[in-house]
């Protein structure tokens, strides 16, 4: 599902570089932390996501929480329950509220450069629908990109892609799969494989591309994190503030990415929008 809208879509001109524009259901939130304030706006287009963040921070869900992990040139998460009121050294990430949110992944007109603001949630194993946690986020730090490094990754992603839709088509057939093997029918098996190759390479056959040229140069002049694309609900961006997640992200850790010293969101406060 998610990857399924990788590929033959061109990207509409992307809001995320555009600090001054907003749109319709967009809102701005304060998050003031022991590090600074990092002001961030949340995407009206997907509106589980912001509504529910918007909830959460009205019930000063964040406050007091922790970026409890952090790797330098990736990322900088917080928002796990668990982490409040946590003594130094505990492990957190496997905190939740108890519910998740459906999947609003909207790539490429929302993508992991710099700045960006995503879901964590669950591996693809035991979330195969990429649902994301209902308070855990992170804010995308990442690296430059290099161009062949950025064709190397949308190689792997076309290659992911057709994997996807093979899988896919193969679980409509789960049923006949099970019962020739359990009948032995290598032939019947062999002849389902090469059709739905065949079917594969159909619906796959215009997939040769995934990042747009603005893309591309995002990625190489300020950075980010594109290997994530199109697996994770990116739903807002750091309107202000990106020193402050350049400190954070610099942070001394331990052997789970948890800062030696907590970093805490201090509090969480919807901004008012403009007339």
């Amino acid at each position: 599902m998610a990857l399924a809208v990788l590929f033959g879509i061109k990207a509409k001109p992307s809001q995320e570089m555009n600090e001054n524009q907003t749109n319709p259901g967009d809102v701005k939130v304060l998050l003031h932390t022991t590090m600074g304030d990092i002001t961030i706006l949340l995407y009206g287009d997907t509106p589980r996501h912001t509504e529910n963040f918007v909830k959460l921070v009205k019930e000063g869900h964040y406050d007091g929480l922790l970026f409890h992990r952090v790797i330098n040139d990736f990322m900088v998460q917080g928002g796990d329950p668990d982490s409040k009121n946590a003594p130094k050294g505990r492990m957190l990430g496997s905190g939740d509220m108890g519910y998740n949110i459906e999947a609003e992944i909207l790539f490429p007109t929302h993508y992991h450069h710099r700045g960006a603001i995503a879901a964590a949630r669950q591996g693809d194993a035991v979330n195969p629908d990429r649902k994301s946690s209902a308070s855990q986020f992170y804010i995308v730090t990442g690296k430059k990109y290099s161009p062949a490094q950025i064709d190397q990754m949308e190689r792997k992603a076309v290659m992911q892609k057709k994997q996807d839709v093979f899988n896919r088509l193969s679980e409509e057939y789960r049923d006949s799969i099970i019962s020739m093997r359990r009948n032995r029918d290598q032939a019947g098996l062999d002849a389902l494989r090469d059709k739905l190759a065949a079917e594969t390479e159909r619906l796959t056959a215009n997939d040769s591309t995934v990042y747009s040229q603005e893309q591309r140069e995002v990625y190489m002049r300020e950075g980010g994190t594109p290997h994530l694309d199109g697996a994770y609900t990116v739903f807002g961006r750091v309107l202000d503030g990106m020193d402050v997640v350049d400190k954070i992200q610099k942070a001394e850790t331990d052997g789970n990415d948890r800062p030696i010293e907590d970093i805490r969101i201090i509090s969480a406060t919807v901004l008012p929008a403009k007339p």
